[in-house]
């Protein structure tokens, strides 16, 4: 396949590309994304400011996609979560679409992003489940709910290029590592271990960061209890490691690895282990309020609501309260904000309540719910 510019030429070609993707969402049952979008004036100004670009295969236009740099106006609020990089200059992908003749174009349309940047956002409907699994798929995160100018809502996802980890250790992960996660509970399950790499990598950007954040769960296939054990065990005995670390390198991520639980009493043994546990810190209100309620449904499910509702309000009190047990241990913590936010949402019951309600609305497994 071959990218190049669209031209004023390729608009028409670029429409009907989108109503054959339109009708692709349509017979998958997304009914609600692109209704009367993306229009001629779109495609117009994607051509005007060199953001659209044309697929080809053997010289035929066969699919088409934008990447516009700069500050995405409708990413300036998100809900049910946060940007993780709110610093860095990025660019957004948008409007993937194929004609009949089409195929693989939304892997080249990211191998093409990620090649002209090193920060890339995107949205998509939550009824998306192809582009979703892309976005997954190409190691992007989840990072909460943003709307579109008509106040229409959307998920949204964040990449980074991390040139600082070798390619093979990043394919080792993405194969090898992330994969384990799956078969996780719903809190932890391969984008939670995406997040908390991201968090660790712009703290720290080197392999060990990397490594020990990926790997700083997989003891939880023996159990949550002692996971953070089983972890630093199962990282000493991981042979391929030692293509990238040393001995003492290895250790210490299996240290970090152990000491990342936010009910350890002592402070992690070194920096390394600050950082993982610092970036497994994800103390976004909304997040640790659904957090807890999907723990909750997944392992009490004989419980009534008021029964998950005193021991979400238990949970909440024992770890993340101002006399809770969980410590933040980097000076200067980017945790510090959302957790003081999460304290006076905790303060609020009412509040809590509602938004306790709220998540476990949608549960209709249980008829005592």
């Amino acid at each position: 396949m071959q990218i190049r510019p669209t031209t004023t030429n390729d608009i028409e070609a670029v429409l009907t590309m989108y109503d054959h993707s339109r009708r692709i969402m349509r017979a998958n049952g997304n009914t609600i994304q692109w209704v009367g979008y993306p229009t001629r004036h779109d495609v117009a100004d994607d051509v005007a400011c060199g953001a659209s670009h044309i697929v080809e295969d053997d010289g035929k236009p066969v699919g088409t996609f934008a990447v516009v740099p700069g500050v995405e106006p409708t990413y300036g609020v998100i809900d049910h979560g946060r940007w993780i990089d709110t610093t860095t200059p990025y660019a957004t992908i948008h409007r993937i679409a194929k004609n009949a003749d089409g195929h693989g174009i939304g892997a080249a349309a990211f191998t093409f992003a990620k090649q002209q940047c090193d920060h890339l956002r995107l949205d998509t409907h939550a009824s998306n489940a192809a582009m979703r699994h892309m976005a997954d798929r190409e190691g992007f995160v989840y990072c909460g709910i943003v709307y579109m100018s008509d106040g229409s809502p959307r998920v949204a996802y964040e990449w980074w290029r991390y040139d600082t980890v070798p390619a093979s250790l990043k394919a080792w992960v993405e194969e090898s590592v992330l994969p384990q996660y799956d078969a996780f509970d719903t809190a932890h399950q391969r984008n939670h271990a995406r997040r908390v790499i991201a968090r660790a990598m712009q703290l720290k950007p080197t392999p060990a960061v990397y490594a020990a954040a990926a790997m700083h769960d997989i003891g939880l296939r023996e159990g949550r209890e002692t996971h953070h054990l089983a972890s630093g065990r199962m990282i000493r005995d991981c042979s391929p490691l030692h293509q990238w670390f040393s001995n003492d390198e290895v250790e210490q991520i299996a240290q970090a690895a152990e000491d990342h639980r936010a009910s350890a009493k002592e402070p992690p043994r070194s920096s390394l282990g600050a950082i993982v546990a610092e970036a497994d810190r994800d103390v976004e209100p909304e997040t640790i309020v659904r957090r807890t309620v999907e723990y909750s449904l997944s392992h009490f499910p004989h419980y009534d609501r008021e029964q998950h509702w005193q021991r979400c309000l238990d949970h909440l009190h024992e770890k993340y309260a101002e006399s809770g047990y969980i410590k933040l241990w980097l000076p200067d913590s980017p945790n510090a904000a959302p957790l003081a936010e999460l304290r006076t949402l905790i303060k609020n019951e009412t509040k809590l309540r509602d938004l306790f309600d709220t998540l476990l609305k949608p549960e209709t497994r249980n008829p005592k719910l």
